[in-house]
């Protein structure tokens, strides 16, 4: 994650419930990967986990409560509902630490995202913070998320914030609207989601402001 200065404040507190909203699951790294490429539009959000995968370019959707790790673009989707509706154990249930030398990967499950779970308060209270900054105006009650389809490189993907649409926004101009002090050109958002045993999860937010 980046240092940022006092014009980038607003932004500044919304990386750093980024790392707040994650730790204990997903690390925090400034390491730029590729942009997405080859736009093939879309996945949207959350269709139930287990039930038949739709085509990549075919948007899907499904009950508020279930969450899909099939591809990176539907998990990412998932997440970025997650939040605007207020859902924690979905986000929660959709990060993950990747493992790193001899430590194992962490998912999120329910033991770590369940009412009872130590780190439940922390990320309600993080994903709090980003449900107005990822919320466009005017709000919907169900709002549609869409991913443009990104290469993996290997089992990681990091896909900008402008490949992601909510309500037809694009989430880097939400998140600038919301924001006070920063203009579009120094405002770099990407979303990581790695694969970890099969499903895709989000394992990294990188803010970079400059």
């Amino acid at each position: 994650m980046v240092l940022v200065d006092q014009r980038a404040r607003r932004v500044g507190s919304i990386a750093g419930a980024a790392v707040a909203a994650v730790v204990g699951l997903a690390g925090c790294s400034s390491d730029d990967g590729d942009s997405a490429a080859d736009k093939k539009p879309s996945a949207s959000s959350s269709p139930e986990a287990g039930a038949e995968k739709s085509g990549d370019d075919s948007p899907a959707s499904s009950p508020a409560s279930s969450v899909d790790r099939s591809s990176a673009e539907k998990a990412v989707a998932g997440w970025v509902t997650a939040v605007i509706e207020g859902r924690p154990e979905d986000a929660c249930l959709l990060m993950a630490e990747p493992a790193a030398g001899s430590k194992p990967a962490q998912v999120g499950d329910e033991a770590t995202c369940g009412d009872g779970a130590p780190q439940r308060k922390q990320i309600e209270q993080s994903i709090g913070q980003f449900r107005e900054s990822f919320t466009p105006e005017p709000p919907s009650e169900d709002p549609k998320v869409e991913v443009t389809k990104a290469p993996a490189t290997g089992d990681t993907v990091k896909i900008p914030a402008e490949e992601i649409t909510v309500d037809g926004q694009t989430l880097d101009k939400i998140v600038l609207s919301h924001s006070t002090g920063v203009t579009a050109d120094q405002l770099d958002i990407k979303v990581q989601s790695s694969k970890i045993e099969d499903a895709w999860y989000v394992t990294n937010l990188d803010f970079d402001i400059g």
